[in-house]
């Protein structure tokens, strides 16, 4: 297996989150990404590799330029209104809601960060941009080498884009969920623009992919899955239920499994079961997996209780899917833990 590791994840470093009205030290942090590399340095899965630089035009692809322009200055800006920002994250403080426009950019700041956000609990830091552009050259690399693969017929099957900050809450033009760029929807594009027809997402992230869902909502060469905590109590919220199915030429090839609170190995493996089933009948050329490991029983902000050993059996059912597969790293917050636990999928898959 390939592994696309970000060398300069760490410069994305967020400092605080605002949770229920109050700051407190951010989960998502570096030490995630470290502890899967010193897991791959004890149990060697495969080859490690940094990747090279993609242009705007490949984060096009999922992206609005806008959205893209704005991620590329908005640490300078927000510098700029005020010397001392520079030791305090961006963190937006208004939205624009239901009857509000979005098609006029404003000139404010403030204003512009709130356009394109959907939480405050995603803090934007000096290095996000760099941090998040790397990231998403590790997926697009990932897919390439996958879909050189698949077209040889005798190349990589299996890669691995090992990067932070995760991608799979933010959409075409926003973030959140401590996501800026969706790295799993930039494989799948990329897969499909070197020649694929048909792709699928599995998302088993304990949070529902709500961005990777709206990217690719009205579309039906991508088949998108995911088993999440039931919007209804968990966090986005505002996406995830049984009923989205996607919409005009997309409607059917939406899939949500909402599990709720508490959901323990044997149901949510039933789950995943479905899913694997529903890739199987779309006839999928290839799978990208969106790896979160905050489905683990010690998560501090999740609700299932997938034990340890419980991922190398998740990592077993993907394999026996048979496709060539581009894992990329989502959540996990249990940070002493997700290491083991995302590379127990990786062995289980066989990588």
């Amino acid at each position: 297996m390939l592994i696309f590791h970000n060398p300069v994840h760490h410069l994305h470093q967020g400092r605080h989150e605002m949770f229920r009205g109050r700051l407190v030290p951010c989960h998502e942090v570096p030490d995630r990404l470290d502890h899967v590399l010193a897991e791959l340095q004890r149990r060697p899965l495969g080859v490690l590799q940094t990747p090279g630089e993609v242009s705007i035009a490949e984060l096009e692809r999922i992206h609005s330029r806008r959205y893209l322009d704005f991620l590329a200055g908005a640490w300078d800006e927000w510098v700029a209104l005020d010397p001392a920002n520079a030791d305090i994250d961006a963190l937006p403080s208004v939205w624009p809601t239901r009857s509000f426009r979005h098609d006029v950019l404003p000139d404010n700041f403030a204003a512009r960060m709130g356009l394109f956000s959907f939480d405050a609990g995603t803090p934007l830091t000096a290095g996000t941009w760099t941090a998040a552009r790397a990231g998403a050259a590790c997926a697009i690399m990932a897919a390439r080498e996958l879909a050189a693969g698949i077209a040889n017929g005798d190349g990589t099957r299996h890669a691995f884009a090992l990067s932070r900050p995760p991608g799979h809450h933010a959409g075409a033009d926003f973030f959140g969920g401590y996501c800026f760029l969706n790295n799993a929807a930039l494989a799948v594009q990329t897969l499909l623009d070197r020649g694929l027809q048909r792709v699928a997402v599995l998302d088993v992230d304990y949070h529902h992919g709500n961005g990777t869902q709206s990217i690719f909502y009205e579309r039906n060469d991508v088949l998108t899955v995911s088993l999440h905590g039931d919007p209804r109590t968990e966090y986005p919220f505002f996406l995830g239920h049984a009923d989205e199915r996607g919409a005009g030429a997309g409607l059917g090839y939406n899939l949500n499994f909402p599990l709720p609170r508490g959901t323990g190995f044997p149901a949510w493996n039933k789950a995943l079961q479905s899913g694997l089933d529903a890739i199987r009948r779309f006839d999928a050329q290839a799978l990208v997996v969106s790896l979160g490991v905050d489905t683990f029983e010690g998560d501090p902000i999740s609700g299932f209780a997938l034990r340890t050993v419980d991922y190398l059996q998740v990592g077993q059912a993907i394999a026996a899917a048979n496709l060539p597969t581009a894992f990329v790293f989502e959540g996990g917050y249990a940070v002493a833990e997700v290491g083991v636990n995302v590379v127990n999928v990786l062995e289980g898959f066989g990588a």
